[in-house]
């Protein structure tokens, strides 16, 4: 017996009737031979953690652009952050832990530098639309290791697709890291608009305390516990009151930061510059040379696309300055 087919085996005996097991996966549209020590779900979380697209996510907005500050969150923090909670249920409820660890690295690859605000103006320019979630799928799919992607399983890519709207995923553990993304951004992002000084902890109404707590801490453990205590058959949900404050605080963030005008000031910058590199991507002979197959296959278009949404933040300003702002003339002596 293998390790592989010995944690196969522990899978079987252990986890929820309602857990995707590894052993019983829908499979990769590549057939590959399986490794004897890492289950299908392992090397899956093991190829998104060493992609190119998930080390770039360390220079990509989270909520505030370009902060100056070592602690506000970043893209790949947040990402770590959604697989923390998401593992921790998944624990609690006897579903499969690598299934989640891996949808949740994997979650946000395809997202634009700029965050939403990139996203949005993306989604204006392309004829197709844009949506974030859609690309990490292509990332994965199309675009990694050097057109070939990471040949993921079907569970891994239906989480991937389905972690943010519409559908939802047909895993239990797709589904947590839905639930566990939204835990983890709007807590996150109470305690950097905290730090940048656009709310304080005092502004949370009391009818979002006296149920969720008053410190990220309280508020995360209260929506974990409540997920874990009134999931049934795989279906995830929370006390009423619990979601009725969630919702709740939701909102608030809403009002109080996301349509915040002090901490969006600079966002009104990012569909000009997002056009221009967009405009500038429709040459073939202006993108990277593995690009220029996109761009011939699949149309112009979808190649900026690409070439935009795998930009950091501080690439695009820098290709932005270095093609549009004139450069101080240099004089050799």
């Amino acid at each position: 017996m293998t390790v592989r087919e010995r944690t196969q085996m522990i899978e079987k005996q252990i986890l929820s009737p309602y857990a995707a097991l590894s052993a019983e996966t829908l499979g990769r549209d590549r057939p590959e031979k399986e490794c004897d020590l890492r289950t299908p779900y392992q090397r899956d979380r093991d190829r998104i953690l060493h992609c190119k697209a998930f080390r770039r996510l360390k220079h990509k907005t989270q909520v505030f652009l370009s902060p100056e500050g070592d602690h506000y969150r970043t893209r790949l923090t947040h990402t770590l952050e959604v697989s923390q909670i998401a593992r921790t249920i998944a624990r609690a409820l006897l579903l499969n832990e690598d299934l989640t660890e891996a949808v949740a690295l994997g979650h946000d690859l395809g997202h634009t530098p700029f965050g939403h605000a990139g996203e949005r103006a993306l989604n204006e320019l392309a004829p197709d639309g844009f949506r974030h979630y859609e690309q990490s799928v292509r990332v994965v799919e199309r675009l990694e290791n050097d057109g070939r992607g990471l040949n993921l399983t079907k569970e891994v890519r239906d989480g991937i697709l389905c972690h943010t709207r519409g559908t939802e995923a047909f895993t239990a553990e797709g589904r947590i890291v839905r639930l566990a993304d939204r835990i983890a951004y709007i807590n996150h992002d109470i305690e950097d608009a905290c730090r940048a000084g656009v709310i304080t902890e005092k502004d949370i109404p009391e009818s979002i305390t006296k149920f969720l707590g008053s410190s990220k801490s309280q508020r995360i453990s209260t929506l974990i516990r409540s997920v874990v205590e009134n999931t049934r058959e795989g279906n995830l949900r929370m006390d009423p009151d619990v979601q009725r404050a969630f919702d709740e605080l939701h909102d608030f963030m809403y009002d109080r930061v996301y349509l915040n005008e002090y901490a969006k000031r600079e966002e009104k910058k990012i569909p000009h510059l997002v056009e221009a590199l967009y405009e500038y991507a429709q040459k073939i002979d202006h993108l990277p040379e593995g690009m220029r197959a996109i761009a011939e296959q699949e149309g112009t278009s979808r190649a900026a696309c690409d070439f935009i949404a795998g930009m950091t933040d501080q690439y695009a300003i820098s290709l932005y300055r270095r093609l549009f702002i004139p450069q101080a003339w240099k004089v050799f002596s």
